[in-house]
């Protein structure tokens, strides 16, 4: 029998698929039909994903294994640092490890157990990492600029600011007040900018983020492949750089506390000289586990199969309760 995990950091929820599980490892075609067929059914534990974390051995050295990123598109993404959490989590169990690193499509990053953020609310930092700004790693074009920070895109909108930033996934972040947050203009620019249009041909995760206080903020994402998401990791890594690039000159070591829909994050932001370091922190929530026959799995007959819900997740809302 096949076994996939369901999982969730900041609600930004996946199944993890250990494809060390196969004698005969699926190829990635059918996992990106079996994320697609997930999402397109009925079945409410299964349907509500953002995507599938892949899980294999690595060659790499330090690293338990290696993660890619299915979206529920079928599409692959390039990180995600709320399901890093969650495979991080996986593989420390797995292992019996607390610090190591895991290979992913860009680089082998750090990461690590941090104190449980509550009662039965798991917690993991890890690393985000290349930081990209220029042009190329995105791509956008015929915006007359190499690189965006913190400025005016009248292409793109008239009142708004934007930085871009890559982590390696393409991000563009605006930082706007709570009553733009409430209207529909961040849905109508993710959609624009994530279908065909000229200015970014692969299209990029849309950031909004209003600063509550100094060094707190609230983001919402409308990201590639997923549309509205609870939570993006990579997004708020790369809103928290842009807020502190746009409010600290020189060198910084900072703690932003960030919320979003699906909880709070804190990202630890540190930049000496040209170095830039970042990590994610936040929960890795296990929700429960589906079972069910590999050749079900792969013809979509998930009727077939069972799911056994855990108990973690009404601990993880008393902690999201406890932060109101």
């Amino acid at each position: 029998m096949t076994k996939l995990l369901k999982v969730h950091g900041s609600e930004n929820t996946f199944f993890l698929f250990d494809l060390t599980q196969f004698e005969q490892q699926p190829t990635f075609a059918e996992i990106s039909k079996l994320a697609v067929a997930m999402k397109a059914g009925d079945n409410p534990d299964l349907n509500n994903i953002d995507g599938i974390l892949v899980v294999q051995d690595s060659d790499h050295q330090d690293c338990l294994g290696k993660m890619t990123v299915v979206n529920a598109d079928g599409s692959l993404a390039s990180m995600c640092g709320n399901g890093l959490r969650t495979v991080t989590r996986y593989l420390a169990e797995k292992f019996g490890k607390t610090k190591f690193k895991v290979e992913t499509q860009d680089a082998d990053l750090d990461v690590e157990k941090e104190a449980d953020l509550a009662d039965q609310v798991p917690a993991y930092g890890v690393q985000i990492s290349p930081v990209r700004f220029d042009h190329n790693d995105f791509p956008f074009e015929k915006l007359g600029t190499d690189e965006i920070h913190d400025q005016m895109l009248p292409q793109l909108d008239d009142r708004l600011s934007f930085t871009a930033i890559a982590l390696p996934n393409p991000h563009l972040i605006s930082f706007v007040s709570d009553a733009v947050l409430k209207t529909d203009k961040l849905k109508r620019l993710g959609t624009y900018l994530n279908g065909e249009n000229p200015y970014f041909t692969d299209g990029v995760n849309v950031n909004f983020a209003n600063i509550l206080a100094p060094d707190t903020l609230f983001v919402r994402t409308f990201e590639r492949g997923v549309g509205f998401t609870n939570a993006c990791g990579t997004g708020m890594t790369s809103t928290s750089l842009a807020y502190a690039l746009n409010h600290y000159e020189g060198d910084f070591d900072r703690i932003i506390t960030v919320y979003n829909p699906g909880g709070m994050v804190k990202v630890h932001v540190q930049k000496t000289g040209n170095d830039l370091q970042l990590q994610l922190i936040a929960n890795a929530t296990e929700l429960g586990t589906f079972t069910i026959d590999a050749k079900d799995l792969f013809d979509h007959h998930f009727a077939a199969g069972t799911y056994q819900p855990t108990d973690e997740e009404a601990h993880y809302q008393e902690w999201i309760k406890s932060l109101n």
